[in-house]
């Protein structure tokens, strides 16, 4: 029997369905995965808060497409700079969400992108100095569905 044409794409994509399922990705980040992430970016240096600031919207109606921008107090000389920021999502299945590399040259220590959330959590964003300092600031962002409280 010769299969159709939409038989065979039926087929195709019950197939690669079934084939995506099994990536072994968990439905959300556990909380060792965050743990660990923030271990290997910060080592053994204890967080402080200040000098980063991390903004995000309170409420986001669309967890697809979430603003968020980091800044951190810094004068930015060869000196003293900051050397990295991370974006961590605490229950995306992938908690890393981006690291922004700066330089002296960069000037100032601003950046901005925007993200996808998966459910209302906490964003946390850890700026590394190049003296060894570390700066945290943690933002909780809650995500409905359709501008509906979700």
């Amino acid at each position: 029997m010769n299969p159709t044409r939409r038989q065979f794409l039926t087929g195709s994509a019950i197939i690669a369905a079934g084939g995506l399922s099994t990536l072994g990705l968990p439905a959300f980040a556990a909380a060792e995965d965050v743990t660990k992430a923030l271990a290997d970016f910060v080592g053994d240096s204890e967080t402080k808060t200040g000098k980063l600031t991390l903004k995000t919207p309170e409420i986001a109606e669309n967890g697809n497409t979430v603003p968020i921008s980091v800044s951190v107090e810094s004068d930015m000389t060869e000196e003293s700079y900051v050397e990295s920021v991370m974006v961590l999502a605490e229950d995306n299945p992938l908690p890393n969400v981006i690291t922004f590399n700066f330089t002296p040259a960069s000037g100032k220590a601003e950046a901005s992108t925007r993200m996808r959330l998966a459910k209302t959590q906490n964003v946390i964003a850890v700026a590394k100095m190049s003296d060894g300092t570390v700066y945290t600031d943690t933002k909780n962002i809650k995500v409905t569905i359709g501008g509906c409280g979700g």
